[in-house]
């Protein structure tokens, strides 16, 4: 017998990762075709590798990646398929909006330094990688009828990279690429302050490209602060951290900063412990601008669904904070205004909220 959903109407997602949202079924797909060795040949018997049900520290969940990345990246094919894959995934898990991210660089074998995951050198480049992101993703959304958009990651390990992110940003803008973020292992100190990182995100203030950074997920309220102020982020994946600095957080609060919080994620990679009250709970009580997002669903072995389950089976979450919450989401994505405009009277539609009065209204 399914459960039913915690939340039964349409979802906006925020912060979920591409290269952490592949069907197994494709990893072993194109681990046979590659000839490329997996630690096992069936779907129960891979995800019992790559998938977690105990919580492990973060650095442990990002070694998961290297279990099956090798059989995707530097396919022109697979790559393209993941997306158009996600794409479907989502519109099962009625989100009529998402902003996917995901890293060019770990993707290509060509024209990057160094080739990740012990690939021989080929002849995919991280920019072909985003135009054939691009592709299925746009694909996936006339055959599905979901609304996407991606966000290219900065890696907190590989600064020399990130000019180039900004500038596929920018190139890419047009076809679906709304932002940069910055991703990767948030114990490297002061990671944020790396000049490939900062110059990055200085480009991306000039161009006017968004910009979201993981931020407090595991780190001290120091790497949000950084986040907020050298790299002028507009939202913070995870951001639980900056509760422990009380001044930072009301500043935030003030600034309508948005959270992108990930609630099974910050259980499964020790970023929460279950016997403290978690940073969304406080967000809720204080009316905080955040939102609900699966993250890496592949080694969560979860869906949307789970996070919703969560916050409402163990936080008291109602029916009338999840359509907040995604109404905020909507407020706070990367869209232009009208599109955006959009998407928030299809939210209020099927919520059936009438449509706050306009600003252009107001006394």
């Amino acid at each position: 017998m399914t459960q039913m959903p915690a939340f039964d109407k349409p979802k906006v997602e925020l912060h979920v990762h591409l290269d952490g949202a592949i069907k197994p079924e494709t990893i072993l797909f194109y681990g046979r075709k590659r000839g490329i060795p997996l630690p096992a040949d069936t779907v129960e018997e891979l995800q019992k590798v790559i998938g977690m049900d105990q919580p492990l520290s973060l650095p442990g969940f990002l070694a998961k990646f290297d279990y099956y990345m090798p059989a995707i990246a530097g396919s022109r094919e697979a790559i393209k398929r993941i997306a158009y894959e996600f794409v479907e995934m989502k519109a099962k898990e009625k989100v009529v909006y998402v902003e996917v991210r995901y890293s060019p660089h770990l993707l290509a074998n060509s024209k990057v330094q160094p080739i990740p995951w012990n690939q021989a050198e080929g002849d995919l480049t991280p920019d072909e990688v985003v135009a054939l992101v691009n592709q299925g993703l746009q694909e996936g959304e006339r055959d599905f009828g979901v609304k996407v958009r991606s966000i290219l990651c900065c890696m907190r390990h590989q600064p020399t990279w990130s000019p180039e992110v900004v500038e596929l940003c920018k190139k890419y803008r047009q076809q679906t690429v709304v932002a940069i973020d910055l991703a990767g292992d948030e114990t490297i100190t002061d990671s944020s302050l790396f000049p490939g990182h900062v110059q990055a995100y200085e480009e991306a203030v000039r161009s006017g490209v968004h910009r979201t950074v993981h931020a407090g997920e595991v780190g001290k309220p120091e790497v949000v602060q950084q986040a907020v102020d050298v790299l002028k982020t507009e939202r913070l994946g995870h951001g639980y951290h900056t509760l422990e600095d009380e001044a930072l957080y009301s500043r935030l609060l003030q600034q309508n900063m948005h959270f992108e919080v990930c609630p099974w994620s910050s259980y499964l990679t020790g970023a929460w412990t279950p016997d403290t009250e978690h940073a969304v709970v406080r967000f809720k009580k204080d009316q905080a601008n955040y939102s609900l997002n699966t993250d890496d669903p592949l080694i969560f072995k979860s869906t949307l669904d789970t996070d919703y389950q969560m916050t409402k089976r163990d936080m008291g979450f109602t029916e009338e904070e999840f359509q907040r919450l995604n109404i905020n989401a909507a407020k706070s994505s990367f869209l232009p205004e009208d599109e955006k405009q959009e998407l928030l009277d299809q939210l209020y539609k099927a919520y059936g909220l009438p449509p706050p009065a306009s600003a252009g209204q107001d006394p």
